[in-house]
C-alpha cells in the first residue's frame, strides 16, 4: 500500500472541504416579520425529505438566568437558535444558529464571554487535526476564515460564538463544536455583547 506525501492544501481546496464538512444544500428562509423560523427542508437518501432546522419561536427563556447583568445569551442547540437579552431585558434579538453536528462534540452548560475578536483567526483544535489532518494549521482572518468576520470566545477552551462566510451552514448540524451565525448577525451581537455576559447552551 502506497502512502501518500503529506501535503498543505491551498486555502480554496481547504474552504471547498469545509463547506462540504460544515455545509449543506441550501441557506435557510428567515420570516422576518413575525420572528418565527419555518422549517427547512433537504433531501435525504431515498425519497425521504428532512428537516434541517426545527420550528421556533420568540420564547422568554429569562427565568433560565438569576439575572441580566451584563446581558445573558441562551443557545437552544435543538431548535438552532440563539436568543440574546441586553443588560436590564430592554433590548432582545433571537438567531438561527449552526450547531454541533454530533451529540459528542455538542457542550451544554454555563459559560461567558471572557473574549471579543473583531478579524479573529483560526487554529484548528487537537481533535479537529486528528480528524482532519490535511486541514492547515492556521488561517488568518479575512473571507476564508472559518470564524467569519467577528467572535465570542466563551470560558470553555476551544468554545466561541462566531461568524461564517459559509451561509450554507446556519440552521443546521454542522459545526465541529462551535454556535455558528450569518456574519450580519454576529456583527450585531459582537456590538452588545459584553465580556462577561452569561451563556447557557441547552
Amino acid at each position: 500500500m502506497k502512502r501518500r506525501l503529506h501535503q498543505t492544501p491551498d486555502r480554496r481546496t481547504f474552504l471547498a472541504g469545509t463547506a462540504a464538512v460544515f455545509g449543506g444544500l441550501a441557506a435557510p428562509a428567515l420570516a422576518q416579520q413575525s420572528n418565527v423560523f419555518e422549517p427547512q427542508t433537504e433531501p435525504s437518501a431515498g425519497n425521504e425529505v428532512r428537516h434541517n432546522i426545527s420550528s421556533f419561536r420568540s420564547l422568554d427563556w429569562r427565568p433560565y438566568f438569576a439575572n441580566l447583568n451584563k446581558g445573558a445569551i441562551l443557545v437552544d442547540t435543538t431548535s438552532r437558535a440563539l436568543h440574546y437579552w441586553s443588560q436590564g431585558g430592554d433590548f432582545y434579538k433571537l438567531y438561527p444558529t449552526s450547531v454541533p453536528m454530533s451529540e459528542d462534540l455538542t457542550r451544554r452548560g454555563r459559560t461567558s464571554v471572557v473574549r471579543k475578536v473583531d478579524g479573529p483567526e483560526w487554529r484548528p483544535t487537537p481533535s479537529m487535526k486528528k480528524r482532519n489532518p490535511e486541514w492547515p494549521d492556521f488561517v488568518p482572518a479575512g473571507p476564508e476564515n472559518p470564524l467569519g468576520t467577528h467572535a465570542l470566545y466563551l470560558s470553555w477552551t476551544y468554545y466561541r460564538i462566531h461568524g461564517t462566510h459559509d451561509t450554507r451552514k446556519i440552521g443546521r448540524r454542522s459545526s465541529n463544536g462551535c454556535i455558528g451565525l450569518y456574519n450580519e448577525h454576529i456583527s450585531e451581537l459582537f456590538a452588545h455583547a459584553r465580556v462577561g455576559t452569561q451563556v447557557l447552551l441547552i
